[in-house]
């Protein structure tokens, strides 16, 4: 194979990735022919060999393990979303907003915007297939004049989006299991455990040890649990669903109610603003939407199997997700009592409502209680991918120990132990505002959201061209999926930053937008202080070459649909 890099190019320090050992290559390929996977060796077609190829053509060799079909991928990619364990714990901002209508409405028209998201993601990961995600892609497609900057805002948003959103999700299932325990009551109104804060972060504590010490030394065996997760979604889905229309102890509300009703009354905002803060729910939900790229590295056909398990993860959701929600809000206890719990967790309180029992009610909580540890293993794995790839290009500080993958547990493990501490650090917080877990929420989704939007928009300046020679090329379709991505992204931002209900005190105050704009201010002020100097951006390549591997890879993929 011919050098993929211009004899002249100049690596600097954070492209060294492209020259890593070659002992790393011959241990993942060693691998690979020991790894069985559905009864049939992984490299027997040449799959693995063909994708490797177009990554080494972008600069990189293979450090990973390429174990995941396409069906685990789809099924890790439905685990970062964890529907209807996503949409539990969010369950409050829609009933603040406006009720039924919110829940109801308000999660089917994200999820169609999502799917362009998805889609208009697809599209550009079928051309840049690599575990630095939308940054890479980023400086891929921006004109060599903004490139730089431009990739470099957007893989800070990428990793720190990565690493709230895992917090968010580690820190809400700590919040829901303090709920679900109360749904034992000692007195009414009065539950069992009192959830100081200091219990609230040891719990978290022990939540965040427990998700990273089964991603690094459970890696090999992950893509089955997603696949568990899966059957375990559906038969706890199945039982809640059944259950709490069965029994419905206090009733049913009939569809009028259900499809729309909308009372903003308990928020504060006008009507229209208060439903559009409600979204925070359904975005929440469907923000992981593109942290599976972080992936790539370890798909067999990157270029075709995670695109097409984006959108097909989206369609999957938002049937799941009204699956779950429309039998909920048919038994809906009062709006303005779920309103002011001082929880802000609802879920237990509906469905202790609906089945009259709290044994009843917590043997149906376990199922969504597991499916939260699944999804944080499921973040915790991508979001130290995303940081190992960011820092392999040596965009933060200290990356030569961030960019190491462990040879033993074939993971990047400093990167992971690294995102641990920050993460476990930043959820001391609490002590300081019990509206913690919205400002991680909140900065989690405005962090992913403008990540994704910015190899979008760079694809909109320039007219799409580079993403007609993928394999998920849309044609026209590529453009309204772009402009309402770049839409939806315009109204986001701003849209989280802002408090639930107002007026606003202190202790309730939405401190995302204050997270996200330090947050920005730092990345551009390090970029001129450091970045300018020692940031290169991902190596550079020859773009026939890299066009022939992807050619290549294409034959291959097509190959592999029409064996199997």
């Amino acid at each position: 194979m011919a050098d993929p890099l211009p004899s002249n190019h100049a690596y600097g320090a954070q492209s060294d990735a492209f020259a890593a050992e070659s002992h790393l290559h011959r241990r993942s390929v060693a691998k690979e022919r020991n790894l069985s996977l559905s009864g049939k060796q992984l490299g027997e077609n040449g799959g693995h060999n063909s994708a490797d190829d177009l990554l080494e053509a972008m600069g990189y060799q293979a450090q990973l393990l390429r174990s995941r079909s396409t069906l685990q991928v789809a099924f890790m990619s439905f685990v970062l979303a964890a529907i209807p364990y996503g949409l539990a714990t969010t369950l409050y901002y829609p009933l603040a907003g406006g009720g039924p209508v919110n829940i109801i409405w308000g999660w089917f028209a994200v999820s169609v915007i999502v799917l362009c998201v998805a889609a208009s993601l697809g599209e550009i990961t079928s051309v840049y297939p690599t575990s630095g995600g939308v940054y890479y892609q980023t400086f891929m497609l921006a004109a060599p004049s903004y490139r730089l900057i431009m990739s470099w805002i957007c893989g800070w948003a990428f990793v720190v989006g990565n690493i709230t959103i895992t917090l968010a999700v580690n820190f809400g299932t700590t919040l829901f299991f303090a709920a679900c325990i109360n749904v034992f009551e000692s007195e009414p109104g009065v539950g069992i455990f009192a959830a100081e804060t200091w219990q609230v972060y040891l719990i978290f504590f022990a939540i965040t040890l427990l998700c990273n010490a089964v991603s690094a030394l459970g890696n090999r065996w992950l893509p089955w649990l997603d696949t568990f997760a899966i059957y375990w979604t559906f038969a706890g889905l199945i039982c809640i669903v059944v259950c709490v229309l069965a029994i419905a102890k206090n009733g049913r509300h009939d569809a009028a109610y259900v499809f729309g009703e909308f009372d903003p009354s308990y928020s504060g905002w006008p009507a229209g603003w208060s439903f559009c803060v409600g979204l925070l729910h359904a975005a929440y939900a469907t923000s992981s939407t593109g942290m599976i790229i972080s992936m790539c590295e370890e798909v067999q056909q990157p270029a075709t199997q995670v695109p097409k398990a984006m959108v097909v993860t989206i369609v999957l959701n938002t049937i799941a997700g009204l699956v779950f929600l429309i039998p909920l809000v048919f038994v809906l206890p009062n709006q303005a009592d779920l309103a002011a719990l001082v929880s802000a967790q609802p879920t237990p309180v509906i469905i202790k409502s609906a089945i009259g029992s709290p044994g009843g009610s917590i043997a149906l909580l376990v199922p969504l209680l597991v499916l939260a540890l699944f999804c944080g293993i499921g973040c915790t794995t991508a979001s130290s991918r995303c940081t190992w790839a960011f820092a392999r290009d040596g965009a933060i500080p200290g990356s030569k120990w961030w960019k190491q993958v462990n040879e033993k547990l074939d993971v990047p493990l400093n990167a992971m132990m690294m995102i641990m501490v920050v993460e476990l650090a930043l959820g001391l917080i609490y002590f300081g505002s019990s509206a913690a877990f919205n400002a991680f929420s909140g900065v989690g989704v405005i962090c992913l959201t403008m990540s994704y939007a910015c190899p979008i928009l760079v694809n909109l300046i320039t007219c799409r061209k580079q993403v007609a020679e993928g394999n998920f090329y849309l044609g026209k379709l590529g453009w309204f999926c772009n402009v309402v991505s770049i839409g939806w992204s315009a109204l986001a931002l701003p849209l989280f930053c802002m408090p639930t209900a107002i007026p606003v005190v202190p202790e309730y105050m939405n401190y995302a937008s204050v997270v996200f704009f330090a947050f920005f201010v730092v990345a551009t002020a390090w970029y001129f202080v450091w970045g300018k100097k020692n940031y290169q951006g991902p190596p550079m390549h020859d773009e026939d070459t890299v066009l022939a591997a992807r050619r290549a890879s294409s034959v291959v993929s097509h190959q592999q649909t029409m064996r199997y």
